[in-house]
């Protein structure tokens, strides 16, 4: 059975959370680093694995002129929510952190209402919202914490830059940008940003470490090329939803890893946002099928 655009970027976009999860468990696991420095090894990996991807395709680098402006706001928003993420993730309780990032698919539904004219059905926002709450159940984030109020902020902007950088993405995905040279720009921007400060104050590593961030950034180029993928495939407000899942995936690998046990108040959450996406996958499907039977009975009539 051959899939829709839709139910590709689904499953893209699933697979994407599950790697974006994977690769907290890595950049955890990688120790007491700078966030910057986890920053720098994330993208460094992706920028090979693209490199490879490219080299492999032999469609060589070509982009359109006329599109370098997307690529640049796509990578510099892309690093600004990266930098972002990974300071709220030093600063504050992970579970804080996790919830300013899923903040990112709200705002991609934001930015593509004014910058693609994508209209949001009543219903499709409404299931943005219930997830977004059942991912605070689960979260449950504690800002009355003293000193969190700045890195608050400053997660808040990461999930706004994120949602930023996925509406760009989708953009240059329509102007028809392959997605593997959206990644290696961005990897090789990010890179290129991050290197001054990382030779200023890098810290040595043991090789546990280095294999930590390694296996982190292959995590990160696996996320990257399927979120690219389902924001190219399908609009945000069609998929966003899905990119809660990584609230799911992060459980079960916080379980595997370090024996994490939610409460009752997560695996409500979990219900929820099951039940959200399974609800959008219907009234989508419902809906697709509804245009088309109108758009046949038009036919008909002509």
């Amino acid at each position: 059975m051959k899939l829709s655009n839709k139910h590709k970027a689904i499953l893209c976009i699933i697979c994407s959370a599950f790697f974006f999860a994977l690769m907290n468990v890595f950049v955890r696991l990688s120790g007491d680093l700078p966030s910057i420095q986890k920053s720098f090894f994330r993208n460094f990996v992706a920028f090979f694995f693209a490199l490879i991807m490219i080299i492999r395709s032999r469609e060589g680098f070509r982009i359109n002129r006329d599109n370098l402006g997307w690529f640049i706001g796509r990578s510099t928003f892309g690093t600004l929510g990266i930098l972002c993420n990974f300071y709220a993730v030093d600063h504050l309780l992970i579970s804080d952190a996790s919830i300013l990032n899923k903040l990112s698919p709200f705002f991609a539904i934001i930015f593509s209402f004014f910058l693609l004219k994508e209209k949001t059905t009543k219903v499709q926002a409404a299931a943005v919202a219930i997830a977004f709450a059942g991912a605070v159940l689960v979260v449950k984030p504690g800002f009355a914490v003293s000193g969190a109020l700045l890195p608050s902020l400053i997660g808040v902007c990461g999930g706004l830059c994120a949602g930023m950088a996925y509406t760009m993405v989708r953009v240059l995905g329509q102007k028809g940008e392959r997605g593997p040279m959206i990644v290696i720009f961005f990897s090789a921007f990010s890179c290129i940003v991050t290197l001054p400060f990382l030779i200023f104050d890098y810290h040595p590593m043991s090789g546990v470490q280095i294999i930590m961030l390694i296996c982190a950034g292959l995590a990160a180029a696996g996320g990257q090329f399927t979120i690219t993928a389902a924001y190219t495939h399908a609009p945000a407000r069609e998929v966003s939803v899905y990119d809660y899942t990584q609230i799911i995936f992060a459980a079960a690998l916080g379980f595997i890893f370090f024996s994490q046990i939610p409460d009752i108040l997560s695996v409500i959450g979990y219900c929820i946002i099951a039940g959200v996406a399974i609800a959008m996958f219907i009234y989508n499907n419902r809906r697709a099928a509804d245009k088309y039977i109108f758009s046949y009975r038009q036919k008909d009539h002509k």
